[in-house]
């Protein structure tokens, strides 16, 4: 007697949540997969931005002391003495000699000493009244002898040049002065612009610059990576034009960060901009979803924290004052100062700087160029080899009569024009999957 199996429901209820909670799955790893690089972020900023300026402090900041006799050499060795490495002080002859170095910025403070017997005048006396050295008053005179009171001391600084650093010069010297019982007269040698006061408004047009390019780099090389490299790299250097016109843009006209030298500036823009593009429009060949990460970390992270727009190398670290001397966004930062407040003085140097990361840029995208060509050369490679195994799998088979062989041949046509349509339409699906990564790529990029 046969038994009739009854079905399984349990079962098949079991393979129906299997295959419901399949796609979620699929789903979830994505997601997860995908947040790897907002979690590296987080703690690739938060390493370098408080590594660079959690706890400023100088170190070896040079400064002087100004005069040429034995007090100004005794004075000198006393303040390095008791700054323990934080400072370099030295003694310079005279006072023009010092506003020369500031400019220079071999130094960025000059303490100068007020010279024996010099007076800032007479100074009343406490009746209110005055007179001569030698005078006296009469009974019910209402003046009193006074004597021409003490020359104060005098610190220079140039805000131009760092306005952190000049603060800290400012604190080292106040109480010296007061030692030595006089006010510190502060004169700026070097002042920036009137709507930019602290004179960090350079450091964030690097930081708008920045944005512009890097997250241009995610629409070039994502939404771009059908065109051919040259494409891309004249893509990338007219997105630079523009942004570095945006960039002259905000320093000028519209929050009138500097007053003259707009087209060394725009210059300069343009230099730092095309060479963010076209290191990230090469790199996108090779780290594809991970260049938002890539660009962020050579053009934030190390960038904005080595450039000097806050603190200068001589307030950090010896890590981040070592990328100073060569990294893209001090030679933008160095350059603009040197360019619209000191004359001009090393901005040779600083263009320099800009323009080997723009030959890094371009060496950058011939490599890309380079590898995308071997690998169209290696697919085409494999595609014949697949088209050569298949040709020779016919031709082994056993010989037929021509008619058959005609129809075969129609037949095998058909077949390879089916596997011609699915592999368009997995093509078509590998397309789709890859427009969503470089959505979320662009998405990361501007979200940042």
């Amino acid at each position: 007697m046969s038994t009739v199996r009854r079905p399984d429901h349990r079962s098949e209820q079991h393979s129906g949540h299997r295959s419901a909670r399949s796609p979620h799955s699929a789903g979830l790893r994505h997601v997860l997969t995908h947040l790897i690089t907002p979690l590296l972020m987080c703690i690739g900023m938060g390493l370098a931005y408080l590594g660079a300026f959690a706890h400023p402090a100088p170190h070896q900041l040079p400064v002087a002391v100004v005069g040429s006799g034995h007090s100004a050499q005794l004075l000198a060795q006393s303040i390095n003495d008791k700054a323990g490495g934080d400072l370099e002080v030295r003694t310079v002859g005279d006072r023009s000699a010092a506003v020369d170095r500031l400019k220079h910025q071999d130094i960025f403070g000059a303490y100068v000493i007020p010279a024996k017997g010099a007076t800032t005048g007479a100074a009343k006396g406490p009746s209110g009244g005055v007179s001569g050295a030698g005078g006296a008053s009469g009974a019910g005179a209402e003046g009193a002898a006074a004597g021409p009171s003490k020359a104060a001391p005098e610190l220079l600084v140039a805000t131009a040049g760092s306005d952190t650093s000049a603060s800290v010069v400012q604190k080292v010297f106040t109480p010296i002065a007061a030692h030595q019982g006089a006010p510190l007269k502060v004169t700026d040698v070097a002042p920036t612009a009137e709507d930019d006061p602290t004179g960090q408004g350079i450091f964030f047009l690097l930081v708008a610059i920045s944005i512009g390019s890097y997250a241009s780099v995610a629409v070039i090389g994502g939404a771009g990576a059908v065109l051919p490299v040259r494409w891309r790299a004249a893509l990338a250097i007219g997105t630079s034009f523009v942004v570095s016109l945006i960039g002259t843009a905000f320093a000028g006209p519209v929050f009138h960060l500097v007053d003259h030298g707009l087209r060394g500036l725009w210059a300069m823009a343009w230099l730092y901009s095309a060479g963010i593009l076209l290191i990230g429009t090469g790199l996108h060949t090779f780290l594809k979803r991970w260049t938002t990460l890539g660009v962020m970390t050579l053009f934030v992270m190390l960038n904005f924290t080595s450039s000097g727009g806050i603190f200068r190398p001589e307030m950090q670290n010896g890590f981040f004052a070592s990328l100073h001397s060569f990294w893209n966004g001090a030679g933008f930062v160095e350059g603009t100062r040197s360019h619209v407040y000191f004359d001009n003085y090393g901005l040779t140097g600083h263009v320099w700087t800009l323009v080997w990361w723009l030959v890094a840029g371009l060496l950058m995208v011939g490599v890309a160029a380079l590898a995308e060509k071997r690998r169209r050369t290696a697919e085409a490679e494999t595609a014949a080899n697949a088209a050569a195994v298949a040709a020779a799998a016919v031709a082994a088979t056993v010989p037929e009569p021509a008619a058959k062989r005609e129809s075969r041949t129609v037949r095998s046509a058909r077949t390879a024009g089916g596997a011609g349509a699915d592999a368009r339409e997995g093509a078509a699906d590998v397309n789709e999957a890859a427009e969503a990564d470089v959505e979320m790529e662009m998405e990361e990029a501007v979200g940042v």
